[in-house]
């Protein structure tokens, strides 16, 4: 068991700076006048596959290809937006510790053959006309695309430097009415930002329950919904804060990077992302001395809308 790290946290629900060293919710100001207090951070250490089926039915159900065809010349590229610093006006707190996410995340997707590209502190402007530039490229060589974004957040909105923006200005672009060089392939998404105000209490467990072919991708003449093909892991549920160590990165991405560090070319997304999730929910807990802070816990959330299973290994 990895010892404990001493810390202050504060909740980004940022009224005020993140305190150095510690754990922080990356969240909206909060609406209450609760003042930081000095707390610690505790973590844990941590076949044969089916044929594809064909059915009949009035509804022309085509037979699906099982596999995501990593067979390009590229895997992809993968955008990181990094937001720590905020305007005034916002009255966002400074993400400290989000650097640490970025540089650890780049290395990540760079070690999975990812072609990265990094932008700091971005206006909601300056994240939707990125994105749509992306969207525009030619992606025909790519077998995927994956985006990062990590800043403070509510439920369906990210900010930028400047204010909130819809996450589904993020994702839209890159629909498949919108982005034809990338349908019928992976759309990935993650994102650490807080999606509400609630704080997960956690709840004791029994022991029992927390011990430890290929085809190619869609034919243009094949019709396949355009909201297909991508996958949003949030670094919480809907409505909870999201936690981030100041010193050490965010419980999230750190998971994240760990997992597909260990497991990236080995394991199907969905695999990765669950254990992300165990190492999350299991591995880390927030203690305070105010009981209404203490012992507070995290899940991310996995939103998919893949249609096949993806393997990072070409």
């Amino acid at each position: 068991m990895d010892s404990q790290l001493e810390t202050m946290e504060t909740s980004d629900a940022d009224c005020v700076s993140d305190v150095e060293g510690g754990d922080t919710p990356d969240a909206r100001p909060d609406r209450s006048s609760w003042i930081p207090t000095l707390i610690k951070s505790k973590k844990k250490k941590e076949g044969e596959q089916p044929p594809a089926s064909s059915t009949s039915s009035p509804h022309r159900v085509v037979a699906q290809p099982y596999l995501y065809n990593m067979k390009y010349a590229n895997v992809g590229k993968c955008v990181i937006i990094n937001n720590e610093n905020f305007h005034r006006s916002t009255g966002m707190g400074a993400r400290s510790g989000s650097d640490k996410d970025a540089k650890d995340i780049q290395h990540c997707f760079q070690n999975l053959g990812f072609q990265v590209v990094v932008k700091n502190d971005q206006t909601c402007e300056k994240m939707e006309a990125l994105l749509e530039k992306v969207a525009e490229e030619d992606h025909s060589n790519y077998a995927c695309f994956a985006c990062i974004l990590l800043s403070h957040g509510e439920e369906g909105l990210i900010y930028g430097t400047d204010g909130t923006i819809p996450i589904k200005k993020m994702t839209t672009p890159f629909r498949g009415d919108q982005c034809r060089t990338l349908v019928g392939k992976p759309k990935l998404f993650f994102i650490q930002a807080c999606r509400g105000s609630k704080l997960d209490i956690g709840i004791e467990a029994d022991a029992a329950t927390t011990s430890d072919s290929e085809e190619d991708d869609a034919s243009p003449k094949n019709k396949i919904p355009i909201e297909a093909d991508f996958l949003l892991a949030y670094s919480t549920v809907e409505g909870y804060y999201a936690w981030r160590n100041v010193r050490d990165g965010s419980w999230f991405i750190q998971s994240l990077c760990k997992e597909i560090n260990e497991h990236g070319r080995q394991l199907e997304i969905m695999q990765i992302l669950t254990r992300v999730n165990f190492a999350v929910a299991t591995g880390f807990e927030s203690a305070n001395i105010d009981p209404d802070f203490d012992g507070k816990k995290q899940v991310p959330c996995i939103t998919s809308m893949l249609t096949k299973e993806l393997y990072f290994q070409t």
